[in-house]
Protein backbone atom coordinates (compact mmCIF):
# COMPACT_ATOMS: atom_id res chain seq x y z
CA UNK A 1 0.00 0.00 0.00
CA UNK A 2 1.32 3.44 -0.95
CA UNK A 3 1.28 5.47 2.29
CA UNK A 4 2.29 8.67 0.48
CA UNK A 5 -1.32 8.96 -0.79
CA UNK A 6 -2.57 9.19 2.80
CA UNK A 7 0.03 11.82 3.75
CA UNK A 8 -0.78 13.82 0.59
CA UNK A 9 -4.50 13.66 1.37
CA UNK A 10 -3.82 14.75 4.99
CA UNK A 11 -1.95 17.88 3.84
CA UNK A 12 -4.61 18.74 1.27
CA UNK A 13 -7.04 19.22 4.16
CA UNK A 14 -4.72 20.38 6.96
CA UNK A 15 -1.90 22.91 7.04
CA UNK A 16 1.28 22.67 9.10
CA UNK A 17 0.21 25.66 11.16
CA UNK A 18 -3.52 24.90 11.36
CA UNK A 19 -3.41 24.59 15.17
CA UNK A 20 -1.82 28.06 15.54
CA UNK A 21 -4.40 29.61 13.21
CA UNK A 22 -7.26 27.95 15.14
CA UNK A 23 -5.75 29.22 18.39
CA UNK A 24 -5.63 32.80 17.05
CA UNK A 25 -9.20 32.52 15.71
CA UNK A 26 -10.35 31.32 19.15
CA UNK A 27 -8.67 34.37 20.71
CA UNK A 28 -10.57 36.79 18.45
CA UNK A 29 -13.91 34.98 18.72
CA UNK A 30 -13.99 34.19 22.45
CA UNK A 31 -10.77 35.05 24.29
CA UNK A 32 -10.89 38.86 24.02
CA UNK A 33 -14.53 38.92 25.14
CA UNK A 34 -13.62 36.84 28.23
CA UNK A 35 -11.07 39.51 29.24
CA UNK A 36 -13.74 42.22 28.84
CA UNK A 37 -16.12 40.15 31.02
CA UNK A 38 -13.43 39.96 33.74
CA UNK A 39 -13.08 43.79 33.68
CA UNK A 40 -16.56 44.83 32.59
CA UNK A 41 -17.03 47.62 35.15
CA UNK A 42 -14.78 50.43 36.30
CA UNK A 43 -15.61 52.91 39.05
CA UNK A 44 -13.62 56.14 39.49
CA UNK A 45 -12.74 57.01 43.10
CA UNK A 46 -13.15 60.77 42.49
CA UNK A 47 -16.58 61.85 41.18
CA UNK A 48 -18.43 65.22 41.15
CA UNK A 49 -20.15 66.22 44.45
CA UNK A 50 -23.64 66.27 42.94
CA UNK A 51 -23.38 62.64 41.75
CA UNK A 52 -23.76 59.65 44.05
CA UNK A 53 -22.61 56.91 41.70
CA UNK A 54 -20.61 56.83 38.46
CA UNK A 55 -19.76 53.68 36.52
CA UNK A 56 -18.05 52.92 33.22
CA UNK A 57 -19.12 49.64 31.60
CA UNK A 58 -17.48 47.76 28.75
CA UNK A 59 -19.63 45.62 26.44
CA UNK A 60 -18.98 43.79 23.18
CA UNK A 61 -15.55 43.72 21.59
CA UNK A 62 -15.13 43.21 17.84
CA UNK A 63 -12.16 43.10 15.47
CA UNK A 64 -12.25 44.62 12.00
CA UNK A 65 -10.25 43.58 8.91
CA UNK A 66 -6.65 44.77 8.33
CA UNK A 67 -6.63 48.36 7.09
CA UNK A 68 -4.29 51.32 6.76
CA UNK A 69 -4.87 55.00 7.52
CA UNK A 70 -2.97 57.15 5.02
CA UNK A 71 -1.46 60.56 5.79
CA UNK A 72 -4.59 62.32 4.49
CA UNK A 73 -6.78 60.36 6.96
CA UNK A 74 -8.34 58.02 4.38
CA UNK A 75 -8.71 54.35 5.29
CA UNK A 76 -8.46 51.36 2.97
CA UNK A 77 -7.81 47.59 3.19
CA UNK A 78 -4.16 46.49 3.25
CA UNK A 79 -2.66 43.20 2.05
CA UNK A 80 0.44 41.55 3.62
CA UNK A 81 2.74 42.27 0.66
CA UNK A 82 2.19 46.04 1.03
CA UNK A 83 2.88 45.83 4.79
CA UNK A 84 6.19 44.06 4.06
CA UNK A 85 7.31 46.48 1.33
CA UNK A 86 6.28 49.69 3.15
CA UNK A 87 7.65 48.44 6.50
CA UNK A 88 4.32 48.89 8.29
CA UNK A 89 2.29 46.54 10.47
CA UNK A 90 -0.47 44.22 9.31
CA UNK A 91 -3.14 44.99 11.89
CA UNK A 92 -6.87 45.50 12.36
CA UNK A 93 -8.82 47.92 14.58
CA UNK A 94 -10.28 46.72 17.92
CA UNK A 95 -13.77 48.15 18.53
CA UNK A 96 -15.23 48.21 22.02
CA UNK A 97 -18.70 49.16 23.22
CA UNK A 98 -18.40 51.62 26.13
CA UNK A 99 -21.20 53.09 28.25
CA UNK A 100 -21.25 55.36 31.29
CA UNK A 101 -23.89 55.41 34.03
CA UNK A 102 -24.71 58.31 36.36
CA UNK A 103 -26.74 57.14 39.38
CA UNK A 104 -27.56 53.92 37.46
CA UNK A 105 -29.00 55.91 34.52
CA UNK A 106 -27.19 55.58 31.19
CA UNK A 107 -25.46 58.83 30.21
CA UNK A 108 -23.70 57.80 27.00
CA UNK A 109 -23.25 54.66 24.93
CA UNK A 110 -20.95 54.34 21.95
CA UNK A 111 -18.60 52.00 20.07
CA UNK A 112 -15.03 53.25 19.74
CA UNK A 113 -11.65 52.08 18.52
CA UNK A 114 -9.43 51.23 21.52
CA UNK A 115 -6.35 49.99 19.68
CA UNK A 116 -4.95 47.83 16.90
CA UNK A 117 -4.53 44.04 17.00
CA UNK A 118 -1.76 42.35 14.94
CA UNK A 119 -3.44 39.88 12.57
CA UNK A 120 -2.03 36.43 11.87
CA UNK A 121 -1.70 35.66 8.16
CA UNK A 122 -4.31 33.17 6.87
CA UNK A 123 -6.48 33.52 10.02
CA UNK A 124 -10.22 34.32 9.72
CA UNK A 125 -9.66 38.09 9.92
CA UNK A 126 -6.88 38.08 7.30
CA UNK A 127 -7.73 39.15 3.75
CA UNK A 128 -5.95 36.05 2.40
CA UNK A 129 -8.34 33.65 4.16
CA UNK A 130 -10.13 31.40 1.66
CA UNK A 131 -8.30 32.85 -1.39
CA UNK A 132 -7.61 30.61 -4.38
CA UNK A 133 -4.11 30.04 -5.76
CA UNK A 134 -4.54 32.53 -8.67
CA UNK A 135 -5.83 35.30 -6.36
CA UNK A 136 -2.93 34.79 -3.94
CA UNK A 137 -0.42 35.16 -6.80
CA UNK A 138 -2.29 38.30 -7.97
CA UNK A 139 -1.88 39.80 -4.46
CA UNK A 140 1.86 39.07 -4.42
CA UNK A 141 1.71 36.07 -2.07
CA UNK A 142 3.42 32.70 -2.34
CA UNK A 143 0.49 30.20 -2.65
CA UNK A 144 2.50 27.55 -0.73
CA UNK A 145 3.17 29.92 2.20
CA UNK A 146 1.31 28.44 5.22
CA UNK A 147 0.76 31.70 7.15
CA UNK A 148 0.65 31.48 10.93
CA UNK A 149 2.93 34.49 11.51
CA UNK A 150 2.54 38.28 11.95
CA UNK A 151 3.96 41.32 10.17
CA UNK A 152 5.21 43.98 12.60
CA UNK A 153 6.81 47.11 11.09
CA UNK A 154 7.50 45.12 7.91
CA UNK A 155 9.25 42.27 9.77
CA UNK A 156 7.75 38.77 9.77
CA UNK A 157 7.51 37.56 13.36
CA UNK A 158 6.48 34.21 14.85
CA UNK A 159 5.02 33.66 18.31
CA UNK A 160 6.79 30.49 19.42
CA UNK A 161 4.71 27.82 21.19
CA UNK A 162 5.60 27.48 24.88
CA UNK A 163 5.48 24.15 26.71
CA UNK A 164 4.10 24.49 30.23
CA UNK A 165 2.96 22.28 33.09
CA UNK A 166 -0.79 21.72 32.97
CA UNK A 167 -2.81 23.85 35.37
CA UNK A 168 -5.43 22.39 37.73
CA UNK A 169 -3.64 19.04 38.02
CA UNK A 170 -2.41 17.81 41.40
CA UNK A 171 1.04 16.25 41.14
CA UNK A 172 2.99 14.47 43.88
CA UNK A 173 6.73 13.79 43.65
CA UNK A 174 9.59 12.95 46.00
CA UNK A 175 12.95 14.67 46.42
CA UNK A 176 14.77 11.31 46.43
CA UNK A 177 15.28 11.35 50.20
CA UNK A 178 11.87 10.03 51.15
CA UNK A 179 10.24 13.49 51.46
CA UNK A 180 7.16 14.03 49.34
CA UNK A 181 5.59 17.26 48.14
CA UNK A 182 2.34 17.86 46.28
CA UNK A 183 1.90 20.78 43.86
CA UNK A 184 -1.19 22.19 42.23
CA UNK A 185 -1.50 25.30 40.03
CA UNK A 186 -5.06 26.61 40.31
CA UNK A 187 -5.62 28.67 37.16
CA UNK A 188 -8.66 30.69 36.21
CA UNK A 189 -8.53 33.80 34.02
CA UNK A 190 -5.68 36.00 35.24
CA UNK A 191 -5.22 33.90 38.40
CA UNK A 192 -2.56 31.19 38.52
CA UNK A 193 -2.04 30.33 42.17
CA UNK A 194 0.40 27.64 43.33
CA UNK A 195 -0.83 25.35 46.15
CA UNK A 196 1.64 23.12 47.98
CA UNK A 197 1.09 20.08 50.22
CA UNK A 198 3.66 18.65 52.65
CA UNK A 199 3.94 16.41 55.68
CA UNK A 200 6.26 17.72 58.38
CA UNK A 201 8.20 15.79 61.00
CA UNK A 202 5.38 16.29 63.55
CA UNK A 203 3.22 13.98 61.38
CA UNK A 204 0.74 16.75 60.43
CA UNK A 205 -0.28 17.58 56.86
CA UNK A 206 0.15 21.22 55.84
CA UNK A 207 -0.76 23.26 52.76
CA UNK A 208 0.40 26.66 51.47
CA UNK A 209 -1.23 29.09 49.01
CA UNK A 210 -0.62 32.86 48.48
CA UNK A 211 -0.26 34.50 51.94
CA UNK A 212 -1.29 31.33 53.78
CA UNK A 213 1.92 29.48 54.57
CA UNK A 214 2.08 26.00 56.21
CA UNK A 215 -1.56 25.83 57.33
CA UNK A 216 -2.78 22.49 58.76
CA UNK A 217 -5.08 20.95 56.12
CA UNK A 218 -7.61 19.76 58.74
CA UNK A 219 -8.14 23.39 59.85
CA UNK A 220 -8.72 24.48 56.22
CA UNK A 221 -11.26 21.64 55.76
CA UNK A 222 -13.09 22.71 58.93
CA UNK A 223 -13.13 26.34 57.74
CA UNK A 224 -14.75 25.12 54.49
CA UNK A 225 -17.57 23.37 56.36
CA UNK A 226 -16.36 19.79 56.92
CA UNK A 227 -16.59 19.90 60.74
CA UNK A 228 -17.00 16.30 61.90
CA UNK A 229 -14.00 13.97 61.90
CA UNK A 230 -16.19 11.28 60.37
CA UNK A 231 -17.16 13.60 57.47
CA UNK A 232 -13.49 14.35 56.75
CA UNK A 233 -12.57 10.64 56.84
CA UNK A 234 -15.44 9.73 54.53
CA UNK A 235 -14.65 12.57 52.09
CA UNK A 236 -11.06 11.30 51.84
CA UNK A 237 -12.00 7.64 51.41
CA UNK A 238 -15.32 5.83 51.96
CA UNK A 239 -13.80 2.34 52.22
CA UNK A 240 -10.45 2.87 53.94
CA UNK A 241 -9.33 4.52 57.20
CA UNK A 242 -5.90 6.13 57.00
CA UNK A 243 -4.11 5.91 60.33
CA UNK A 244 -1.86 8.87 59.44
CA UNK A 245 -4.94 11.10 59.57
CA UNK A 246 -6.01 10.21 63.09
CA UNK A 247 -3.21 12.29 64.64
CA UNK A 248 -4.22 15.27 62.45
CA UNK A 249 -7.87 15.00 63.53
CA UNK A 250 -6.96 14.55 67.21
CA UNK A 251 -4.63 17.60 67.14
CA UNK A 252 -7.46 19.98 66.13
CA UNK A 253 -10.35 18.39 68.02
CA UNK A 254 -10.94 21.71 69.89
CA UNK A 255 -11.99 23.46 66.66
CA UNK A 256 -15.71 22.77 66.57
CA UNK A 257 -17.18 25.46 64.26
CA UNK A 258 -16.34 27.13 60.94
CA UNK A 259 -15.83 30.46 62.75
CA UNK A 260 -13.20 28.94 65.07
CA UNK A 261 -11.33 27.47 62.08
CA UNK A 262 -11.46 30.75 60.11
CA UNK A 263 -10.26 32.68 63.19
CA UNK A 264 -7.39 30.17 63.63
CA UNK A 265 -6.36 30.75 59.98
CA UNK A 266 -6.60 34.55 60.39
CA UNK A 267 -4.34 34.46 63.47
CA UNK A 268 -1.80 32.13 61.76
CA UNK A 269 -1.66 34.40 58.70
CA UNK A 270 -1.01 37.37 61.00
CA UNK A 271 -4.12 39.48 60.42
CA UNK A 272 -4.03 41.64 63.55
CA UNK A 273 -7.41 43.41 63.56
CA UNK A 274 -10.73 43.16 65.37
CA UNK A 275 -12.30 39.68 65.19
CA UNK A 276 -15.04 40.63 62.63
CA UNK A 277 -12.60 42.27 60.19
CA UNK A 278 -10.06 39.48 60.76
CA UNK A 279 -12.70 36.84 59.92
CA UNK A 280 -13.83 38.77 56.80
CA UNK A 281 -10.30 38.94 55.43
CA UNK A 282 -9.62 35.27 56.14
CA UNK A 283 -12.91 34.35 54.40
CA UNK A 284 -11.86 36.44 51.38
CA UNK A 285 -8.55 34.51 51.24
CA UNK A 286 -10.47 31.20 51.19
CA UNK A 287 -12.97 32.42 48.58
CA UNK A 288 -10.59 34.10 46.12
CA UNK A 289 -7.22 32.41 46.50
CA UNK A 290 -8.00 28.84 47.55
CA UNK A 291 -8.76 26.78 44.42
CA UNK A 292 -10.13 29.74 42.37
CA UNK A 293 -10.61 27.31 39.44
CA UNK A 294 -13.61 25.79 41.32
CA UNK A 295 -15.26 29.08 42.20
CA UNK A 296 -14.62 32.48 43.74
CA UNK A 297 -17.72 33.10 45.83
CA UNK A 298 -18.78 31.56 49.15
CA UNK A 299 -21.08 28.94 47.56
CA UNK A 300 -18.31 26.54 46.57
CA UNK A 301 -16.83 25.78 49.99
CA UNK A 302 -17.98 22.16 50.16
CA UNK A 303 -16.80 21.43 46.61
CA UNK A 304 -13.40 22.92 47.50
CA UNK A 305 -13.26 20.83 50.70
CA UNK A 306 -14.03 17.62 48.78
CA UNK A 307 -11.38 18.47 46.16
CA UNK A 308 -8.80 19.04 48.92
CA UNK A 309 -9.75 15.66 50.45
CA UNK A 310 -9.18 13.91 47.11
CA UNK A 311 -5.77 15.60 46.81
CA UNK A 312 -4.87 14.62 50.37
CA UNK A 313 -5.86 11.01 49.62
CA UNK A 314 -3.54 10.97 46.61
CA UNK A 315 -0.73 12.57 48.66
CA UNK A 316 -1.06 9.92 51.42
CA UNK A 317 -1.18 7.02 48.92
CA UNK A 318 1.90 8.24 47.01
CA UNK A 319 3.77 8.76 50.33
CA UNK A 320 2.83 5.18 51.38
CA UNK A 321 3.99 3.74 48.09
CA UNK A 322 0.52 2.38 47.17
CA UNK A 323 0.32 4.75 44.21
CA UNK A 324 3.11 5.76 41.78
CA UNK A 325 4.63 9.24 41.76
CA UNK A 326 3.63 11.67 39.01
CA UNK A 327 5.99 12.09 36.07
CA UNK A 328 6.40 15.80 35.23
CA UNK A 329 7.83 14.97 31.82
CA UNK A 330 4.86 12.82 30.74
CA UNK A 331 3.06 14.78 28.02
CA UNK A 332 -0.28 14.14 29.74
CA UNK A 333 0.93 16.60 32.41
CA UNK A 334 2.00 19.25 29.89
CA UNK A 335 0.13 21.79 27.80
CA UNK A 336 1.38 23.70 24.79
CA UNK A 337 0.50 27.37 24.88
CA UNK A 338 0.02 28.65 21.36
CA UNK A 339 -0.15 32.15 19.88
CA UNK A 340 -3.78 32.65 20.96
CA UNK A 341 -3.09 31.83 24.64
CA UNK A 342 0.08 33.94 24.75
CA UNK A 343 -1.58 36.94 23.07
CA UNK A 344 -4.51 36.58 25.49
CA UNK A 345 -2.09 36.97 28.44
CA UNK A 346 -0.63 40.06 26.80
CA UNK A 347 -4.04 41.58 26.04
CA UNK A 348 -5.34 40.85 29.58
CA UNK A 349 -2.50 42.76 31.26
CA UNK A 350 -2.59 45.66 28.80
CA UNK A 351 -6.37 46.03 28.86
CA UNK A 352 -6.13 46.51 32.64
CA UNK A 353 -3.53 49.24 31.99
CA UNK A 354 -5.95 50.88 29.53
CA UNK A 355 -8.80 50.81 32.09
CA UNK A 356 -6.56 52.40 34.78
CA UNK A 357 -5.50 55.05 32.25
CA UNK A 358 -9.17 55.86 31.43
CA UNK A 359 -9.93 56.21 35.18
CA UNK A 360 -6.82 58.37 35.73
CA UNK A 361 -7.73 60.74 32.85
CA UNK A 362 -11.36 60.91 34.04
CA UNK A 363 -10.36 61.81 37.61
CA UNK A 364 -7.84 64.42 36.39
CA UNK A 365 -10.58 66.26 34.46
CA UNK A 366 -13.06 65.92 37.38
CA UNK A 367 -10.56 67.75 39.61
CA UNK A 368 -10.82 70.71 37.20
CA UNK A 369 -14.57 70.79 37.85
CA UNK A 370 -15.77 69.31 34.52
CA UNK A 371 -17.62 66.06 33.75
CA UNK A 372 -15.90 64.71 30.61
CA UNK A 373 -17.25 62.42 27.91
CA UNK A 374 -15.65 58.98 28.08
CA UNK A 375 -15.10 59.06 24.30
CA UNK A 376 -12.53 61.86 24.70
CA UNK A 377 -10.39 60.20 27.38
CA UNK A 378 -9.75 56.81 25.72
CA UNK A 379 -6.19 56.75 24.34
CA UNK A 380 -6.21 54.16 21.55
CA UNK A 381 -2.43 54.52 21.05
CA UNK A 382 -1.75 53.13 24.55
CA UNK A 383 -3.00 49.56 23.95
CA UNK A 384 -1.52 49.46 20.43
CA UNK A 385 1.95 50.60 21.48
CA UNK A 386 2.12 48.17 24.41
CA UNK A 387 1.02 45.18 22.26
CA UNK A 388 3.51 46.14 19.54
CA UNK A 389 6.36 46.68 21.99
CA UNK A 390 6.03 43.06 23.20
CA UNK A 391 5.57 41.69 19.67
CA UNK A 392 8.63 43.57 18.37
CA UNK A 393 11.02 42.78 21.25
CA UNK A 394 9.76 39.33 22.32
CA UNK A 395 9.56 40.46 25.98
CA UNK A 396 6.32 39.05 27.32
CA UNK A 397 4.29 39.46 30.49
CA UNK A 398 5.61 37.38 33.39
CA UNK A 399 9.21 38.23 32.47
CA UNK A 400 9.49 35.71 29.62
CA UNK A 401 11.79 36.62 26.75
CA UNK A 402 12.05 35.44 23.17
CA UNK A 403 8.33 34.60 22.89
CA UNK A 404 8.06 36.51 19.62
CA UNK A 405 10.94 35.89 17.18
CA UNK A 406 11.95 37.07 13.72
CA UNK A 407 10.96 34.35 11.30
CA UNK A 408 13.74 32.27 9.73
CA UNK A 409 13.35 32.67 5.96
CA UNK A 410 16.63 31.03 4.89
CA UNK A 411 14.59 28.37 3.07
CA UNK A 412 11.09 26.87 3.02
CA UNK A 413 11.89 24.05 5.48
CA UNK A 414 13.56 26.45 7.93
CA UNK A 415 10.36 28.56 7.87
CA UNK A 416 8.07 25.54 8.48
CA UNK A 417 10.39 24.33 11.25
CA UNK A 418 10.28 27.75 12.96
CA UNK A 419 6.47 27.86 12.82
CA UNK A 420 6.32 24.40 14.45
CA UNK A 421 8.79 25.17 17.27
CA UNK A 422 8.03 24.37 20.93
CA UNK A 423 10.14 25.99 23.64
CA UNK A 424 10.45 24.90 27.28
CA UNK A 425 10.54 27.72 29.88
CA UNK A 426 13.38 25.96 31.78
CA UNK A 427 16.77 27.70 31.88
CA UNK A 428 19.29 26.38 29.36
CA UNK A 429 22.17 26.99 31.80
CA UNK A 430 20.92 24.33 34.25
CA UNK A 431 21.25 20.58 33.74
CA UNK A 432 17.60 19.39 33.93
CA UNK A 433 18.57 16.02 32.42
CA UNK A 434 15.08 14.50 32.66
CA UNK A 435 13.41 17.46 30.97
CA UNK A 436 15.88 17.26 28.06
CA UNK A 437 15.58 13.49 27.57
CA UNK A 438 13.32 11.96 24.94
CA UNK A 439 10.15 10.68 26.63
CA UNK A 440 8.05 7.87 25.17
CA UNK A 441 4.98 10.18 25.14
CA UNK A 442 6.74 12.43 22.56
CA UNK A 443 6.06 9.75 19.93
CA UNK A 444 3.93 11.22 17.15
CA UNK A 445 3.79 14.57 18.90
CA UNK A 446 7.35 15.91 18.85
CA UNK A 447 10.15 15.24 16.40
CA UNK A 448 12.87 13.07 18.04
CA UNK A 449 15.62 14.43 15.78
CA UNK A 450 15.04 18.15 15.35
CA UNK A 451 16.56 19.77 18.45
CA UNK A 452 19.71 21.94 18.56
CA UNK A 453 23.04 20.72 19.90
CA UNK A 454 24.61 22.52 22.85
CA UNK A 455 22.95 24.21 25.82
CA UNK A 456 19.44 24.15 24.29
CA UNK A 457 19.36 20.43 23.51
CA UNK A 458 16.02 18.91 24.46
CA UNK A 459 14.60 22.26 25.60
CA UNK A 460 13.92 23.53 22.08
CA UNK A 461 11.78 20.98 20.29
CA UNK A 462 9.70 20.86 17.14
CA UNK A 463 6.28 19.40 16.53
CA UNK A 464 6.05 16.29 14.38
CA UNK A 465 4.80 16.85 10.82
CA UNK A 466 1.45 15.13 11.41
CA UNK A 467 0.93 16.64 14.88
CA UNK A 468 -2.13 18.82 15.41
CA UNK A 469 -3.15 20.42 18.70
CA UNK A 470 -6.67 20.52 20.07
CA UNK A 471 -8.01 23.81 21.40
CA UNK A 472 -8.88 24.53 25.02
CA UNK A 473 -11.80 22.46 26.27
CA UNK A 474 -14.16 24.22 28.67
CA UNK A 475 -14.19 22.22 31.92
CA UNK A 476 -17.86 23.01 32.56
CA UNK A 477 -18.87 21.67 29.12
CA UNK A 478 -16.89 18.47 29.78
CA UNK A 479 -18.62 18.03 33.16
CA UNK A 480 -22.06 18.54 31.60
CA UNK A 481 -21.26 15.96 28.90
CA UNK A 482 -20.13 13.48 31.58
CA UNK A 483 -23.42 13.98 33.43
CA UNK A 484 -25.34 13.07 30.28
CA UNK A 485 -23.47 9.73 30.36
CA UNK A 486 -25.28 9.07 33.69
CA UNK A 487 -22.14 9.77 35.78
CA UNK A 488 -22.75 11.44 39.14
CA UNK A 489 -20.61 13.92 41.12
CA UNK A 490 -18.68 12.30 43.97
Amino acid sequence: MDRSILVKKYFEEKKFVESSIQSFNHLLEKGLQEVIEENKEAEPTIIPHNIEKFKIRFGRITIGKPEITEADGSKRPIYPIEARLRKISYHAPIYLEVSSYVNDVQRENFVTEVGKMPIMLRSKHCHLDGMKREDLIKHGEDPTDPGGYFIINGTERVIVNVEDLAGNMFMVESDGEGNFSGRFFASRGSYKIPHEFERKKDGLYYMSFTRVKSMPIVVVLKALGLLKDEEIMRAISAEKTYEELLLNLFEFVDIKTEEDAIDYIAKRVGIAQAREIRMERAKELLDKYLLPNIGMDGNDHLTKAKSLCKMLKKFIEVSNGTRPEDDKDHYMNKRIRMSGDLLLDLFRVNFKVLVSDILYNFQRIIKRGKLPSIRVIIRDKLLTSRLYSSMATGEWVGGRQGVSQRMDRSNYLAMVSHLQRVVSPLSSSQENFEARALHCTHLGRLCPIETPEGTNIGLRKNMAMLCSLSQTADEHDVLEKLKTLSLKEA
